[in-house]
């Protein structure tokens, strides 16, 4: 037996609640397909691309589940020769269709942030930047509990050289890896994180009393005027992608405990996609002088 398409949004909505969105974020939510549609197979990734479409076609899935909107920046045309219509195309003639669950799924219980924070086995963990309390509806599972990046404390104390080691290990592989900014010897015991670009919530780490802040798609003169700051946690940059990728697993958890409980009537099989979407693809290091320079 099938499931039908909007009961696995309805799913997806109650976990990751569209109301969290910050108030930026647009494309979230079903981009193409029929809520009215049978699915059988359920493909996850973190961006939509033609590779990520090409695997859902081989898979036979009918919807791709992403973190990343296709349409977050405004579009003028979907025509097929445009890169974002050609996908559109591409899916709506295969009868794949689209969700996106983006900063609501940062900022819901179970989401992205909390998988990342387990992921590094921290305890005590809380919002770094708590919603407000009218966030969601009085008496909602997660009122109260939801908001930007965590904060918690590692299982044990650990130099800023050791924790950037354990991330690199934790986190899958990407062309740039894991760098960090301060000092390697610095004691970190409570840190702080963003899944994605969290340059924004810089202060909120100090605000907190964080020893590091964990994030993405950090600047150069941001980070440099960020540790000038007396107190200022230590910085751990991830790649973008390879911080977000770990919530798949438990969206698609969510999916096949959803069959599992009964409510989701029929099956469905999940899948996380491997392929890399990071946008990086080669790094040497520097410091060796090109012959002839």
């Amino acid at each position: 037996m099938t499931v039908r398409l909007g009961d696995l949004i309805a799913v997806l909505e109650a976990a990751y609640p569209p109301a969290l969105a910050e108030s930026w974020d647009t494309g979230i939510g079903l981009t193409c397909g029929d809520p009215e549609a049978d699915v059988t197979g359920v493909l996850l990734a973190v961006d939509l691309d033609l590779a990520v479409v090409a695997q859902a076609e081989e898979l036979g899935a009918q919807l791709v589940l992403t973190h990343h909107p296709l349409l977050f920046r405004p579009v003028q045309s979907v025509a097929v020769d445009t890169p974002k219509g050609a996908l559109l195309h591409r899916m709506i003639g295969s009868g794949i269709a689209h969700y996106a669950a983006h900063t609501n799924a940062d900022k819901a219980v179970g989401g992205v942030n909390d998988v990342l924070a387990a992921l590094l086995g921290l305890t005590q963990v809380r919002p770094l930047v708590p919603d407000p309390p009218d966030a969601l509806p009085a008496g909602h599972p997660q009122a109260g509990r939801t908001g930007t990046g965590r904060v918690g404390e590692l299982p044990e104390p650990c130099t800023l050289a050791e924790l950037t080691e354990r991330v690199a290990k934790l986190l899958p592989p990407t062309t740039s890896g894991v760098r960090s900014a301060g000092d390697a010897d610095r004691v970190v015991r409570a840190l702080a994180l963003c899944g994605g670009a969290g340059d924004s919530e810089l202060d909120s780490a100090i605000a907190v009393g964080a020893d590091a802040y964990l994030t993405s798609d950090l600047r150069h003169h941001v980070v440099q005027e960020h540790l000038a700051t007396p107190g200022a946690p230590a910085v751990v940059e991830v790649a973008h992608w390879a911080g977000e990728w770990p919530w798949l697993a438990a969206a698609a958890c969510l999916l096949t405990g959803a069959v599992a409980d009964g409510t989701l009537a029929g099956s469905v099989t999940t899948t996380v996609s491997a392929l890399r979407t990071d946008p990086w693809t080669v790094h040497r290091p520097s410091g060796q002088t090109p012959e002839g320079f």
